[in-house]
């Protein structure tokens, strides 16, 4: 599988090709999105991860262009804006999917993978849902019963998570890796004060409740058999 990245920042650019290189893919880098396009219009991508904001041409006549002359590979968007118009913007304009910097590598692979499973012909959806739980991901809201709950990046990053493997037991490891990058230390109760904040906001006071602790295994979300 071959990758095309259109990334000017030096540091993000070498992380993510060594990154997916380690992971198996062959992958070529830009740093400025005129050569970039040239690049993705002249050869064949499986996918392209592509920043929004470029020297020479951004990221939006970037895809515009990519699309206008009929090429239908998934495009993976990566964008340091966390604003709606932004997001809807891109998927307007053909993108398959988008990543908010900054992100885990951990996320960011597995995007890659289902988007690369999917051949770019379905879209991520809009929102997920658990029971009365819906989870917006183009508006970033979340709402139970009809009631919007306010949650922190790191809370809606981790509800995303829990929503998209849900029914799977998610080893405190995966969730620091995935939702904080970082490597599983014992020593911390950072995932357990992170998962009570979340409870109390979407399940304290709403039945059934959704968010499970597994013993010595780690957490799940799922909706109990009545």
């Amino acid at each position: 599988m071959k990758i095309l990245i259109i990334e000017d920042e030096p540091k993000t650019g070498s992380y993510l090709k060594q990154g997916l290189t380690e992971a198996g893919f062959v992958v070529d880098l830009m740093r400025d999105g005129l050569d970039g396009m040239h690049l993705a219009l002249s050869e064949a991508y499986d996918l392209v991860i592509l920043d929004v904001m470029l020297p020479t041409l951004d990221g939006w006549r970037v895809l515009q262009n990519i699309r206008n002359a009929g090429r239908e590979m998934p495009v993976l968007m990566l964008t340091a804006r966390d604003g709606v118009e932004d997001r809807v913007k891109g998927l307007e304009l053909g993108a398959d999917d988008y990543l908010i910097k900054p992100f885990a590598f951990a996320e960011l692979l597995a995007r890659v993978r289902t988007l690369l499973r999917r051949g770019g012909k379905t879209k991520e959806p809009d929102v997920l849902q658990a029971a009365d739980l819906e989870l917006n991901l183009l508006r970033r809201r979340v709402s139970r019963s009809g009631k919007k709950i306010d949650l922190t990046a790191k809370e809606f990053a981790l509800l995303e998570l829990m929503l998209r493997r849900k029914g799977e037991v998610l080893p405190r490891s995966l969730i620091a890796s995935q939702v904080w990058d970082m490597n599983f230390d014992s020593d911390t109760n950072v995932i357990e004060v992170a998962m009570r904040r979340l409870r109390a906001k979407v399940d304290d006071d709403f039945e059934p409740k959704l968010i499970h602790t597994v013993r010595g295994m780690g957490y799940v979300l799922e909706v109990p058999e009545r």
